[in-house]
């Protein structure tokens, strides 16, 4: 997808990258959607939609690195990047305009071996501490929908797991993909079956901007129908995360 003939391109770029080069918003605390490569640089599903999107544009593109999250929607209004990729939540989606998913994680419970937790329902009791990322999505999705656990924020998701370990945390929350990482090479822990939600990423920009955001809802289509996020996920070793399915666009 190249842009739209009925487009003014100078416009679209003059709406999306205001500076003349693309600045993405890289959230390194999802290791599913972004890594460091052994040179330091950035590779995963997000540099390289960011790479693909400055290609089609003719925009040169420039990574704008986070450690979480909550640090990339915190700066939505401080004009330090053009897109960013999140998952999509209300909180957000008030803010910031998101396209649709072009990826979908699961969110689930890693708990101890012994522990009593044997479904989601089981999780929401009174006195049970849930270890999660500040800020996060799923840190957002269970703050609005359970109301009798007691969370236990932390600023990394990386350190997550500890929290089981140390007796800081009964439940520990996170993405499926770590938390498996983390059971493998723990014993004495398990994860619940049922994911407790389904996390979709998508790309995002500040509002205001209707014709870059028109743009950009096209342009995750077409990746994902291309074949282009399958290819990538699975080069990066991600080939059990899923494609989000296709969604119209007007």
């Amino acid at each position: 997808m190249e842009t739209p003939m009925n487009v003014d391109q100078s416009a679209l770029i003059q709406e999306l990258a205001p500076t003349g080069r693309l600045r993405a918003a890289l959230n390194f605390g999802n290791q599913v959607l972004v890594q460091r490569a052994d040179d330091g640089s950035a590779k995963g599903i997000t540099p390289a939609l960011a790479m693909e999107l400055g290609r089609r544009l003719g925009l040169e593109v420039d990574f704008v690195p986070y450690k979480r999250a909550e640090d990339v929607f915190e700066t939505r209004n401080d004009g330090v990047w053009d897109v960013c990729f999140l998952a999509n939540e209300p909180v957000r989606a008030a803010e910031i305009a998101f396209t649709a998913p072009y990826v979908s994680i699961a969110g689930v419970y890693a708990v101890p071996q012994v522990s009593p937790f044997s479904d989601l329902a089981s999780v929401d009791k009174p006195g049970v501490r849930i270890g999660v990322g500040k800020g996060s999505a799923y840190d957002l999705f269970l703050t609005r929908t359970l109301k009798q656990v007691e969370f236990v924020r932390i600023e990394s998701a990386t350190g997550i797991p500890a929290l089981l370990i140390e007796g800081k945390a009964d439940v520990a929350a996170g993405i499926r993909q770590p938390m498996e990482e983390f059971i493998a090479s723990t014993p004495g822990y398990r994860i619940l079956a049922e994911p407790f939600m389904e996390i979709k990423q998508a790309m995002a920009l500040p509002n205001g901007r209707r014709l870059a955001a028109d743009y950009l809802k096209r342009f995750v289509e077409d990746v994902k129908a291309s074949g282009f996020v399958r290819d990538v996920l699975d080069r990066n070793g991600q080939k059990d995360v899923a494609v989000a399915p296709p969604v119209s666009v007007a």
